[in-house]
């Protein structure tokens, strides 16, 4: 080869290296100038709830992943809603998103997590693990997916004198923005509830939950003027069931609302399979309701003839649960 030739070749090489150089480092400083202003509009974003009495902590907030995922990570987690009296912890935060598609976001939170309200309700969680994925539009969020593996959760409320510990092998949330409504839904396999004793109160069972909150969407992104709080909000419950085996399958259906002390009311229509497995199962867990689960499972029976399943129509009037109408049967605690 001639010596001219050599150096044409030479040159191209050179050429083509230098481009290689100069591209890696136009994509690095692209990069760390897209972190560096995220990690300026998430703080800002963060810092804009104010205005809505709401201030989220993101401890220790900075951009990973280069060079072809971008992620905000957090040494901790904190949420205060002074507007409504909720108040909100968590662990670390690990989230990443690929450079090619950033609107698809996958995240992780370490436990354990608290939430407590002025209400007296106090919710504190931890887990194995918390994987999370969301896709963005625009400046919200569209939809987005949770699975908790080996969850433990113990609810206190100082209004009721009640505490339960609920675990399940594996939970899953499912949200989503349908208008200005908000889609959720819910599934806990193996769930186990338990007393402030450690006693079993029922079965492991699987629970499902398919609920819509009227003009809520804005909570799956913390845009929602009203906060993370439920008070004053209303909504249609698709499913609400749990299932203990065998046959014991308990649904409930209908509109709700809860009002702005926390009270639950609605007109809800019950389906129950197996009265009488489910009558001794609450019985055993609740003594103190056991005449009332009495009266209840007769009329629920005496509706089919005599027969192990049954709808009822129930009425809830800020708390208080009736059956038919009048006859009552308990009081659920404000939230």
């Amino acid at each position: 080869m001639a010596a001219s030739s050599r150096s044409n070749v030479s040159r191209k090489i050179w050429f083509v290296a230098a481009a290689i150089v100069v591209a890696i480092a136009v994509y690095t400083g692209g990069w760390f100038y897209a972190a560096s202003l995220l990690k300026e509009k998430t703080l800002a974003l963060l810092g804009s709830q104010e205005t809505n009495g709401i201030s989220v902590r993101c401890a220790d907030a900075n951009y990973r992943g280069y060079p072809f995922r971008i992620g905000l990570f957090c040494s901790s987690l904190a949420l205060d809603d002074r507007n409504n009296g909720i108040s909100a912890t968590a662990g670390a935060l690990r989230s990443a998103a690929q450079v090619y598609d950033p609107s698809r976001i996958v995240w992780e939170v370490d436990g354990p997590a608290q939430v407590r309200t002025s209400h007296g309700l106090t919710v504190s969680s931890d887990w194995e693990s918390l994987q999370s994925s969301l896709l963005a539009k625009g400046r919200g969020v569209e939809r987005s997916s949770t699975i908790i593996n080996q969850g433990l959760t113990r609810i206190v409320s100082t209004s009721a004198n009640r505490s339960l510990n609920l675990g399940a092998e594996r939970s899953e949330m499912h949200l989503r923005q349908n208008g200005a409504d908000l889609d959720a839904a819910f599934r806990l396999e193996n769930a186990r509830i338990t007393g402030s004793e450690a006693l079993e109160l029922l079965p492991a069972m699987t629970t499902l939950a398919d609920v819509t909150l009227v003009g809520r969407s804005g909570l799956i992104d913390g845009t929602d003027p009203s906060g993370i709080a439920l008070y004053g909000s209303e909504g249609e419950i698709r499913v609400l069931s749990a299932d203990l085996g065998e046959g014991r399958t308990i649904r409930i259906s209908g509109p709700f609302s809860i009002d702005d002390d926390g009270y639950l009311s609605g007109r809800l229509k019950l389906k129950v399979d197996q009265i009488d497995a489910w009558r001794e199962s609450l019985a055993e867990a609740f003594p103190e309701i056991a005449p009332v689960l009495q009266t209840v499972a007769s009329m629920l029976s005496a509706l089919n003839g005599g027969g192990q399943s049954a709808s009822l129509d129930l009425s809830v009037n800020r708390g208080k649960v009736f059956a038919g109408g009048f006859i009552p049967i308990g009081e659920i605690p404000p939230i």
